[in-house]
């Protein structure tokens, strides 16, 4: 009868060992994607940054060239409003295809991704 409470105590120990080992994998897996999630996150950002600051120079420099080119320098910088205007409000209308989609897409293939893929 010793033994097989021996070898019964022996099991639990074993199955408390696997389950232990099964939720460090987890949070090992968790963290991993979690990382992966946030270094993409700021990599975008970063990218997202210099772009506005190409775009607001180029617009500034658009904005004089038109100025000059319409004699005010007030129509210029209108006529380059009006154009974000324009975009802001097409982006604004086809938001969930152009923005909401991609990013869901994005998140669900980096976090569901088999490590055989990477």
């Amino acid at each position: 009868m010793e033994k097989v409470f021996a070898k019964a105590e022996e099991l639990v120990g074993n199955i408390r060992g696997y389950i232990n080992a099964r939720i460090d994998e987890v949070k090992f897996d968790a963290a991993k994607k979690v990382s992966a999630v946030l270094s993409n996150l700021i990599a975008g950002l970063l990218v997202f940054i210099v772009f506005l600051f190409f775009i607001l120079f180029a617009s500034v420099a658009v904005s004089l060239i038109l100025g000059e080119w319409m004699g005010h320098m007030w129509a210029g910088f209108l006529c380059v409003a009006g154009l974000y205007f324009l975009v802001g409000m097409i982006v604004w209308m086809a938001r969930g295809k152009l923005i909401r989609l991609p990013i869901m897409n994005a998140l669900i293939r980096q976090l569901f991704t088999n490590d055989e893929e990477d």
